[in-house]
């Protein structure tokens, strides 16, 4: 019992640092018991636009198992093309 109180004396001389370092503690156990799941960001998040979804399909084909380049090549076709339908197109 006395040590009890030896203990409880000697926390309450240093309360400070006894409230500092349970902080701490706390905000460990509140990370570690954290529901929320990060979500993947980048390449690997979840899409719900078809759109998006299948771009992604396509660069991640390119990257793996497409002829070097074909993806760009088409896509700087294209620029080409609406470049040339923009500018015969009269202001």
């Amino acid at each position: 019992m006395i040590y009890i109180q030896f203990i409880i004396k000697n926390i309450l001389k240093h309360k400070y640092i006894f409230l500092h370092i349970m902080k701490n503690i706390l905000s460990v156990i509140r990370k570690l018991i954290s529901k929320d799941v990060p979500k993947p960001v980048g390449r690997w998040r979840i899409e719900n636009c078809n759109t998006q979804m299948n771009t992604k399909i396509d660069l991640s084909n390119e990257d793996h198992c497409g002829p070097c380049g074909q993806y760009a090549l088409e896509k700087i076709e294209v620029t080409k093309n609406n470049k040339n339908i923009d500018s015969e197109k009269p202001k």
